[in-house]
């Protein structure tokens, strides 16, 4: 166990150095550049009183819950994460899993709001609905994704984080630590 563990976090430290970021146009960021304008866009924004709006499946929909929740109460900011129960049932039910996040952005989302798409694969088509409702609505996209490189969900963003490994663990952790690190990046900058 010990070589596994001491392996794990290897893995993920050699991750860390491996994320790719691109912006809407597919230019390569540095990563921590991506990080400082994902930071400056949200700071912009929420300033402006829109909102950051949050979507993922499974594990990505337990992110979404807590980083929305972290962004309101400890940034002050209007966050939301679509990933009520009910709601998802009665879309899901009545239009179709595929459009449950699309339905969601379209009813909630303002001009000027930024949406945080999360998917491990990039490849989920609800998630995807969701990032294209968003454009249409003049949100801002910020994508986090992982296995494959060139997922459909890593070129949609204006903002794209994308963590080169099949692995769900590792991908949700950077996935995770990312929007962590931008809260904080933001909270810093709002105590200054």
């Amino acid at each position: 166990m010990h070589i596994f563990a001491q392996n794990y976090y290897r893995k993920l430290s050699d991750l860390f150095n491996s994320i790719r970021t691109t912006n809407k146009h597919g230019g390569e960021l540095n990563f921590f550049d991506a990080i400082e304008k994902v930071c400056d866009l949200i700071i912009l924004k929420t300033a402006a009183g829109h909102k950051l709006m949050f979507i993922g499946n499974g594990a990505s929909a337990a992110i979404s819950s807590h980083m929305s929740t972290d962004f309101w109460k400890n940034g002050g900011m209007r966050a939301i994460a679509f990933n009520d129960s009910s709601l998802l049932t009665c879309l899901g039910n009545d239009y179709g899993y595929e459009y449950i996040f699309e339905k969601s952005v379209e009813m909630f989302a303002d001009e000027g709001d930024i949406l945080v798409a999360i998917s491990s694969s990039g490849k989920s088509e609800n998630i995807l609905r969701g990032a294209h409702s968003a454009k249409s609505n003049g949100c801002g996209v910020v994508t986090l994704s992982g296995f494959e490189s060139g997922n459909p969900l890593s070129l949609l963003g204006d903002f794209n984080f994308y963590v080169p490994d099949k692995s769900y663990g590792p991908v949700e952790i950077i996935h995770q630590s990312i929007c962590h690190c931008i809260l904080d990046a933001i909270v810093q900058e709002n105590t200054k």
